[in-house]
């Protein structure tokens, strides 16, 4: 059975930084694109980047993110990471790992996703 499992979640102050985990079991990440997610209470679900298979890692983060969120592979540990600085309260929210093998390259539509962690809380407060 393939799962993905996020961990890192934790309460943390403005600017402050955090880095998210995605693991999988049962499946290589290699060959999966990973998105990462992130709904907040009375908030519509929200895509906060993504990384493609192939060897290029190609990412795609909205502008909400640019800049403070980086995702990267480690094929050794097979995991996937996501790096959240300048964390701020708007970030507050339950973060998903999402993974496909059917998207090619990058993708930021929901639905384009077939597995879904059980999502990892991430509060930004002082």
């Amino acid at each position: 059975q393939v799962q993905f499992v996020e961990s890192g979640g934790a309460s943390v102050q403005p600017g402050g930084s955090l880095r998210l985990s995605c693991a999988a079991s049962g499946a290589t990440m290699d060959y999966y694109a990973i998105g990462w997610f992130r709904q907040a209470p009375g908030k519509e679900r929200e895509g906060v980047g993504c990384i493609s298979s192939n060897e290029q890692g190609s990412t795609y983060y909205p502008d909400a993110v640019k800049g403070r969120f980086a995702i990267s592979r480690d094929r050794a540990k097979n995991r996937v990471y996501l790096q959240m600085n300048s964390l701020n309260p708007e970030d507050t929210a339950v973060y998903y790992c999402v993974a496909s093998e059917r998207v090619i390259g990058t993708s930021m539509f929901s639905s384009r996703y077939d597995f879904w962690g059980q999502g990892t809380q991430v509060t930004v407060s002082s």
